[in-house]
């Protein structure tokens, strides 16, 4: 087989593949030869080898005798002086390996951070594809300060917040800058779920001092979803040690997780206190502008993909106004919206939207009760229920009654008399005053903007 036709085979495989698993995996196969049933290849590492063995060899063997070749199995060289390792053989009369053979399975400590740092990491997210916005700008001021690679000045970083707000993108994206700008180091990405596995599989074979080897090797570790090693005695203990290794050699470590690192339950005290020590930044919940710009940074990239699609005026706004809590479910609609709308031939309107989208629109609908903002406003502001539904009009009544009929519109599909119902039998008239009020106010009072702000993600919490 020559390499012209091999490179003819690659394009193949990357249909079957994708681009991703083709740019990580196949990609970086080098043919060497076809000789006796088994082909060749060279690559980067023995990990690699190891994978594509197990989850692309049929697949290769398929289309290489698709293509006229006859083979029956695939072997690999890692260097150039290194000899084949079978992959996957199917004969009985294989050659014994010579003495000076690696066999797939070895797993010294230099191969298995390799193994790690193979792990592919997404390719959308990068920092260019990341929307900044103002729940969001800390945590991405303090992710760009580290992904530059210079001297620690906070350690460890610990990213929170809930589900699909950026945590794990941020993680990715720090990764991908390092790996671009300082390829000496040595940077170790991985769930904490990863860790867990490793260490236990360390125990299992007896090769602590391997797996200890590999963790206090790297310059830079970065650990996401840190709340699963929780009640894991064990694996907190080894982590533990892990992180002080690495602390007392000012090595950089970038932590991600669910909620705070003191209110995970079930985390020792001592781990806590390590995590708090650093640098702890909240992705806050987004907020309506930053959900619209991620709308638009999604269509600008569809745009590619759909040239001749149109999207209709206050699409985007609908969507980010309808699908707040979770950016993953925000994105996957307009994701479905465009598929179907390419499918159907057709502009995408408020009618193609809401008969695509009726299933996540139902799922996202407000749950929020007028009686539970009354509730949350006359606690923030410290007053009484009745001060907030009765008739006085002293200010320090008035303007927090004014808040919650805001809230009210903003966060119901209540109706203004509705409202005013709800509100001491108030004129719907007097609902939109104290609307208006607050929109204003916003624009010029600071701490009206801030409490409005507040409250909102307490109640959409």
């Amino acid at each position: 087989m020559t390499q012209e036709k091999w490179g003819q085979l690659r394009n193949k495989l990357l249909k079957a593949v994708g681009r991703n698993n083709f740019t990580t995996w196949i990609e970086p196969l080098e043919f060497q030869e076809l000789k006796g049933g088994v082909a060749v290849f060279s690559v980067p590492t023995n990990f690699m080898g190891n994978y594509v063995s197990q989850n692309f060899a049929d697949l290769i063997l398929y289309e290489l005798n698709t293509a006229g070749e006859s083979v029956q199995r695939l072997a690999f060289r890692v260097a150039a002086n290194t000899p084949a390792r079978p992959a996957a053989p199917v004969v009985e009369d294989k050659p014994q390996p010579a003495e000076n053979d690696m066999p797939v399975q070895a797993t010294a400590a230099n191969d298995a951070l390799e193994s790690l740092q193979a792990a592919p990491l997404d390719a959308r997210f990068t920092f260019d594809t990341f929307v900044v916005g103002k729940p969001n700008e800390l945590a991405h001021a303090a992710a760009r300060r580290v992904s530059e690679g210079g001297p620690v000045t906070f350690n460890p970083l610990v990213l929170y917040g809930g589900v699909g707000l950026g945590k794990t993108h941020l993680m990715h994206a720090i990764a991908w800058e390092l790996k671009t700008k300082r390829p000496a180091l040595n940077v170790l990405y991985l769930s904490a779920e990863q860790f867990m596995y490793r260490f236990v599989q360390a125990l299992r074979e007896r090769r602590m001092m391997d797996f200890k080897h590999l963790f206090r090797s790297v310059d830079v570790l970065m650990v996401d979803d840190v709340q699963f090693i929780a009640g894991k005695d064990s694996t907190q203990e080894e982590f533990f040690h892990t992180f002080n290794a690495l602390v007392d050699q000012n090595k950089q470590i970038i932590i991600s997780a669910d909620r705070a690192p003191g209110e995970i339950k079930d985390l020792e005290e001592r781990v806590k206190s390590r995590l708090q020590c650093g640098l702890v930044v909240d992705l806050h919940p987004t907020d309506y502008e930053l959900r619209l710009g991620i709308l638009q940074n999604k269509v600008q990239q569809y745009a590619k993909t759909y040239p001749d699609l149109k999207i209709a005026d206050g699409v985007l706004e609908f969507l980010a106004h309808r699908i707040s809590t979770n950016v993953r479910v925000l994105e996957g609609a307009l994701t479905r919206l465009f598929a179907f709308a390419s499918l159907v031939g057709r502009e995408i309107d408020m009618e193609l939207t809401q008969d695509c989208l009726a299933d996540v629109l139902r799922a996202s609908e407000r749950k929020i009760t007028v009686e539970e903002i009354q509730r949350k406003v006359s606690d923030y502001y410290n007053i009484r229920l009745s001060d907030i539904i009765g008739p006085k009009r002293l200010r320090s009544y008035a303007r927090p009654r004014q808040v919650a009929m805001y809230l009210c519109k903003q966060l119901t599909s209540r109706s203004l008399p509705e409202i005013g119902r709800r509100f001491g039998g108030r004129d719907h008239t007097t609902v939109m005053h104290g609307v208006k009020r607050i929109e204003e106010l916003k624009l010029t009072d600071g701490q009206i903007a801030e409490d409005v702000e507040m409250l909102r993600r307490a109640l959409e919490a």
